[in-house]
Parts: structure tokens; sequence; C-alpha cells
């Protein structure tokens, strides 16, 4: 489906990790790139996503410490994440609308681990 995550791993909490969700040339909406994390035994969340109207949204827990940003030349999503907690620790997921057919996909997820 063409959305591709990277950049989990292994970090102390306090920490930071950088993901990156590169998709396909003119295949996936930017506008409706978004990241959610799934934890063990918990449901898939919102972590962080663009609005309709251009801005950004994101889970309370994570505000202040991470930022969603995009570059459309590169057609890739990051998620920064500054001040990890091991409360942070999931798979984390990029989610978009594909183009050609207006259905959401999600990427492969990238392990994220923030050890105390």
């Amino acid at each position: 489906v063409q959305l591709q995550a990277s950049g989990g791993g292994l970090v102390q909490a306090g920490g930071t990790l950088r993901l990156s969700c590169a998709a396909g040339r003119n295949v996936f909406s930017m506008n409706t790139m978004g990241w959610y994390r799934q934890a063990p035994g918990k449901q898939r969340e919102l972590v962080a996503t663009f609005t309709s109207g251009g801005g950004t949204a994101y889970a309370d827990s994570v505000k202040g410490r991470f930022t969603i940003s995009r570059d459309t030349a590169k057609n890739t999503v990051y998620l920064q994440m500054n001040s990890l907690k091991p409360e942070d620790t999931a798979v984390y997921y990029c989610n978009g609308k594909r183009i050609r057919d207006a259905q959401y996909y999600w990427g492969q997820g990238t392990q994220v681990t923030v050890s105390s």
C-alpha cells in the first residue's frame, strides 16, 4: 500500500526519536496523514494528525512533546518525539487516505520502546 514507517527503536526515558512515514508519490493525500499507536493489550489510539482545516491535532498525552510535520516534496510525514516516557512504548503506525479510492490505509508499524 506504499506507506513505509521507520525510525523506531529503544530509547531511555527523556530521550528523543523521529519517526518517518514515506508515502508513494501522488498516492496518498498528505493532508490526511496521521500517526497512531498501539500498546500491548490496548486499543490503537490517535497520536497526532493533520486536520482538514490545515492544522494539527494531538492526543492530550503527547501535547507539548510530540510534533507532526511533513515534507511534501519527499512525500514523507514525520513524528518528532521528545521527552519520551515509558508509557509511550507502543507500535506506531502511520495512516492516510489513498487518492485513488479515498480509503484510509495503514503502514506496517514501527516499534518504539522507552525504558525507565
